[in-house]
């Protein structure tokens, strides 16, 4: 078992978002996450990887308690997921093989040729291996995703979040991307994709939960797998605090500090 959540609430503030959460996910399981904007879809990933608090029930990832769980604890949990942003989330003062470097690195990589092999390893089978010194400005927009889940497996992780990664891409990249995600599921890594794409839904068949009214539904198979439309329905903000509003182009992002702590796996949670 990857993910256990029973009865399982979410809050930010005094706003609950989610409550009375039932998922369970295994290894191997391609999971779609819907719901409209601000429905919660983002909150319950968070929770996934320690950067929001599950408020009350039971809420196990990885074999950790994620209510008892100590933040000294979170790096290592953190470094058996792997996470792909919408917004790419690339060192933009880097290559390629740079910015997988660094990761590399600061998650206990020591010999320089260990971690070149894994870097051709994972860039191969995103099918990027001939963009080892591009910079990201470089590339385009499905590219650099590509680049991102191979970040996101630099580690082999147990579980990938993958949080709206087609949002930024026209709907070829889109399509190469989720079929990229659906082929590490099929070699046994429990994947997770929040999306507003129904179309992907039918072309990579998977899991749907879906956010609505403050609840977690798991849809039944034979039943519509259309996205609800119409007002979000979190008393909430829909674009929390620590999340980034997408833009049309990738924008430069300052250098970030080498720390290992704050590395879940193959990305730098910006805590704020």
């Amino acid at each position: 078992m990857i993910i256990n959540y029973s009865n399982v609430t979410i809050s930010r503030g005094d706003n609950i978002v989610l409550t009375d959460v039932d998922m369970t996910i295994e290894a191997g399981q391609f999971v779609y996450l819907t719901g409209v904007v601000g429905s919660g879809k983002t909150s319950l990933l968070k929770t996934i990887y320690g950067e929001l608090d599950v408020t009350d029930g039971h809420a196990e990832v990885l074999g950790q308690d994620m209510r008892r769980i100590k933040r000294r604890n979170l790096p290592a949990m953190r470094r058996q997921l792997g996470i792909v942003f919408q917004d790419f989330r690339l060192l933009a003062d880097r290559t390629v093989e740079r910015n997988l470097d660094f990761v590399l690195r600061a998650t206990g990589w020591k010999r320089k040729a260990d971690r070149n092999e894994r870097i051709i390893q994972v860039l191969t089978k995103v099918g990027l291996a001939d963009k080892l010194n591009a910079m990201p400005y470089e590339l385009s927009g499905g590219e650099q995703q590509r680049v991102c889940i191979a970040r996101a497996i630099l580690n082999s992780p147990a579980l990938i979040l993958a949080d709206e990664a087609t949002g930024n891409q026209d709907k070829e990249s889109g399509i190469r991307t989720a079929e990229i995600l659906y082929s590490l599921a099929k070699q046994g890594t429990a994947v997770i994709m929040a999306t507003h794409n129904d179309a992907l839904m039918e072309q990579f068949p998977g899991i749907v939960y879906t956010c609505t009214d403050h609840t977690l539904r798991l849809q039944k198979a034979g039943e519509p797998t259309e996205i609800p439309t119409g007002k979000p329905s979190d008393t909430v903000p829909a674009q929390p605090v620590g999340t980034v509003t997408a833009q049309p182009e990738p924008t430069a992002q300052p250098p970030v500090t080498e720390d290992a702590d704050d590395i879940p796996t193959a990305i730098i949670i910006e805590n704020n």
